[in-house]
């Protein structure tokens, strides 16, 4: 509401409406600025940056433990394998048939259970017969090692674990 001085004929301003004006003149600058809006997203850009590395490094790291987990499990099966039936297992499957193994695992570097690298045991000493006799086959797995050609984080490869 605007009224008008006697005197002089101005307008005069009520102070209900000076506190409409500056509330409106609040409302009119919400929101943020183009520079604030780039300021954050920069910070946003650089934590990222920080962080993407980080993680992937903490995925191999995670990929080895389970590796190292799956070696130890297999050559303590092929361990107990060979203690139970005096020879060792002729294939991976055969733990699994046995029930050694509930499953054979995967590789966690190639993602597949075929790509298992199997080592034969090592010969008899010459002039010596094995102890279940000549007859008996050795068995072929004496140990296991990884399918992936992969450089492990300390520098060897992942099939030499």
């Amino acid at each position: 509401m605007v009224k008008r001085n006697i005197m002089s004929g101005d307008s005069v301003v009520q102070p209900a409406q000076i506190h409409l004006f500056k509330q409106k003149r609040r409302f009119d600058r919400c929101g943020f600025t183009l520079i604030e809006l780039l300021i954050v997203i920069t910070i946003i850009g650089i934590l990222a940056a920080i962080a993407v590395p980080n993680y992937q490094i903490g995925i191999i790291k995670a990929r080895e433990a389970v590796l190292r987990e799956d070696l130890y499990n297999f050559r303590t099966v092929i361990d107990q394998f060979h203690a139970d039936q005096g020879k060792y297992p002729d294939s991976i499957v055969e733990m699994k048939e046995k029930n050694y193994l509930r499953d054979i695992p995967k590789d966690p570097f190639t993602g597949t259970s075929d790509s298992w690298v199997v080592v034969a045991p090592p010969p008899p000493p010459a002039g010596t017969t094995p102890p279940g006799g000549t007859n008996t086959s050795p068995g072929n797995v004496y140990d296991v090692h990884s399918g992936s050609d992969r450089v492990s984080s300390i520098g060897t490869p992942y099939n030499d674990w």
